[in-house]
């Protein structure tokens, strides 16, 4: 049974956070010299860009008016830049079971930014994964560290936490999230995992591609490839859709552990984002490529009504803006 949209959402702020922040800014700082130091400069994670891409963003007329804050005020069209990504901190082969991240850029917003000051871009960083997976920052760094050492760094990671037989388990278990299938970037439907405001409200993010950007896609060997020969065809189309707060057991803010389910928290469309067809940019194609690659993609840069909330994306804006220092993009 639905809910209606609540605005008794809150964050519980740990009295260690600015430490337990900055020993992850620490250790993901480490981490990334050493990838950077073989593979060349780059992200932490999701270091292998699959392809930029120019977008217009559209928000919709006549939305709710929980809906209508921040970015979703107003009708209007902005151009945004989009950038594919496999998760890892190496160059893995496209065939390597991943995460998968799809993030944009909308460009041209004039407003308060959730750090002070003013912005003139909001970002949506989202993964092929609708729930976290984890409780908070804590989990995600340890398994983070512990991945860098391969499937025994894992194994040893879960053993340490959980003993033996519950960590084979959980061993599992990753495994087995992450051997579910991609369809593709022009297919598969995409999710923040973690809240963000919108105005006095608390919302996850989904993207959903349209029926027009054809069928999943049957091969993981080149997700480049894929993508490019569907542009060659047609534009591509994705529907933006917000999910609302409904209340802390259903929808918490701060336990990136529990799904959202759609059964009481439904979504709502709010946008459409679209990616022109190839020859409409063809030209831009290489400056496009750098500029992404180049660029920020952090869910801090964002409007102050579309702060990101809890713990995890509390880590994120330490352990973000360290990378983008290490990279040299800020």
């Amino acid at each position: 049974m639905a809910h209606q949209p609540s605005t008794d959402w809150r964050e519980i702020i740990q009295p260690n956070e600015e430490q337990r922040y900055a020993e992850y800014a620490r250790q993901f700082s480490e981490m990334q010299e050493r990838k950077s130091a073989k593979h060349g400069n780059g992200r932490g994670l999701h270091r292998k860009q699959i392809l930029g891409l120019p977008a217009t963003f559209e928000v919709l007329p006549n939305l709710p008016d929980h809906a209508r804050a921040g970015l979703f005020a107003q009708t209007g069209t902005y151009q945004a830049l989009v950038r594919l990504s496999n998760g890892g901190s190496a160059h893995a082969a496209d065939k390597v079971p991943d995460i998968r991240g799809f993030s944009f850029k909308v460009l041209g917003v004039q407003g308060s930014s959730a750090l002070g000051g003013e912005t003139s871009a909001q970002d949506f960083l989202l993964i092929n994964r609708e729930v976290f997976g984890m409780k908070g920052s804590v989990e995600f760094a340890g398994l983070v560290k512990a991945a860098e050492g391969g499937p025994s760094g894992l194994l040893k990671h879960f053993i340490r936490q959980l003993g033996f037989f519950a960590g084979f388990k959980k061993i599992k278990e990753l495994q087995g999230s992450m051997a579910k299938p991609f369809h593709g970037f022009a297919a598969h439907t995409f999710f923040s995992s973690a809240p963000i405001s919108c105005g006095k409200y608390a919302v996850r993010v989904r993207l959903t591609p349209e029926a027009s950007n054809g069928a999943p896609a049957v091969s993981s060997e080149d997700w480049t490839a894929d993508v490019v020969q569907r542009l060659e065809k047609s534009s591509l189309s994705y529907n933006v859709q917000v999910q609302f707060f409904v209340n802390e057991k259903l929808t918490p803010i701060e336990d990136g552990s529990v799904n959202w389910e759609e059964s009481v928290a439904p979504y709502l469309t709010v946008a459409r984002l679209t990616v022109p067809r190839l020859s409409e940019w063809t030209t831009e194609r290489e400056a496009i490529q750098t500029r992404t690659e180049q660029g920020t993609f952090d869910p801090w840069c964002a409007l102050a009504e579309h702060r990101p909330l809890g713990d995890i994306m509390r880590a994120r804006k330490v352990v973000y803006y360290q990378s983008q220092k290490n990279r040299g993009a800020v």
